[in-house]
């Protein structure tokens, strides 16, 4: 989404929060693509002070009040936590600063949504992975948010997106498209169909140890890229999850898995030669000790016994929600040419295989870690 300051009127957005200081200017920020996000300065007594408005998008989120207060409540927990434990730097956790009215965000005179966090100075993003410490750094922050919301009572956090990481609907939704063929393009992606359907049967395996009691519903983050983490600019530590808009109810093992999925990769996500594809076993180790060095002393053992398997799971999810809107004629996902969603369907199938074969390696890779950690 474009992100023209010019089309919002940046200093009407300030004054519908309780901000000091007289609004000096505000610029695009960040690379996301839902929501519209601008940075902003405020003069507070001659000293400039940076704050984060976002304009939701909510088209996208359709109970912005719903999302709000999950993300209102997370924080709060967060930071409570972070200053029982003697965390002092107001970096750790995102802070919402409140509208004129006390709620957790505004409306324009066009009824659009906006919320307003204190600017993380110091910190940034990166959108690519780049080293293996990076990947622990982030896993290693992941499994922290995690582990401070283990304990958040009340009610059940809203589904921002309901059945946002369900397999088998995500599955269920690609068998229906495909009866359909409405663009008649099964033909020409057979082999992608049949290993979709042969690999249908590992899309309940999390689910089902779910039902059984095995792996509880937990708080999770469900969008764990690189760039959801807010990296120190001089130690390079991960600081503070960004981007709460999809934190709701999930199993812990959405995240883990959502994090090898995009780490591990070696090439692009739309690569078109999959030789250049492979799962990088360091990045795997490296997400491994990092995250269970923060989340270890909560999960379950069926949830680390299926460290090894939870990429290969959100791996194929990914590919079977490209290779559906493929066969749908492309109407979710951008693509920038001819078969670009098909393109990205057999990278993802690419690292699902490597990581079929990779799985007793992880496994013992996870195994060792825990043996370290203990």
């Amino acid at each position: 989404m474009a992100q023209n300051s010019q089309r919002y009127d940046l200093v009407e957005v300030g004054r519908s929060f309780q901000l000091p200081g007289q609004y000096r200017d505000g610029v695009p920020y960040g690379s996301g693509h839902i929501n519209d996000t601008f940075a902003a300065t405020y003069d507070q007594g001659g000293r400039a002070v940076r704050y984060i408005h976002q304009r939701i998008n909510d088209r996208i989120f359709r109970d912005v009040p719903a999302l709000m207060e999950n993300i209102q409540r997370t924080t709060a927990h967060v930071r409570a936590r972070l200053r029982a434990e003697g965390v002092t730097d107001p970096r750790a956790a995102l802070t919402l600063c409140p509208a004129a009215d006390g709620l957790p965000y505004a409306r324009d005179p066009e009824g659009a949504y906006w919320r307003t966090y204190e600017f993380i100075e110091g910190a940034r993003t990166y959108d690519v992975i780049e080293t293996e410490r990076q990947a622990f750094e982030a896993a290693r922050a992941f499994g922290r948010f995690q582990d401070l919301l283990s304990d958040l009572t009340g009610p059940r956090l809203h589904e921002t997106i309901p059945d946002f990481h369900h397999t088998p609907r995500r599955f269920a939704r690609f068998e229906e498209v495909l009866a359909a063929d409405p663009c008649g393009r099964a033909a020409d992606c057979r082999r992608e169909i049949d290993l979709a359907l042969g690999w249908k049967a590992e899309a309940s395996r999390l689910l089902d140890l779910c039902a059984q009691g095995l792996m509880p519903e937990r708080i999770t983050h469900n969008d764990t890229k690189l760039n959801n983490v807010m990296l120190d600019d001089q130690t390079g530590a991960g600081l503070c999850v960004i981007d709460l808009d999809t934190v709701m109810p999930g199993l812990s093992l959405y995240d883990f898995g959502d994090m090898v999925r995009t780490a591990t990769n070696s090439g692009a996500e739309d690569e078109r030669d999959l030789a250049k594809v492979t799962c990088r076993m360091p990045m795997f180790e490296a997400l491994a000790k990092g995250y269970l060095g923060t989340a270890r002393a909560f999960l379950t053992e069926a949830e680390v016994e299926q460290l090894s398997f939870a990429g290969r799971l959100l791996t194929l999810e990914c590919g079977v929600r490209f290779l559906t809107d493929h066969l749908q004629g492309d109407t979710y996902f951008k693509i920038h040419r001819a078969g670009h969603n098909l393109d990205r369907c057999r990278t993802q199938f690419k690292l699902v295989a490597d990581m079929r074969n990779l799985e007793p390696a992880m496994q013992r890779v996870v195994q060792l870690t825990m043996k370290e950690q203990a």
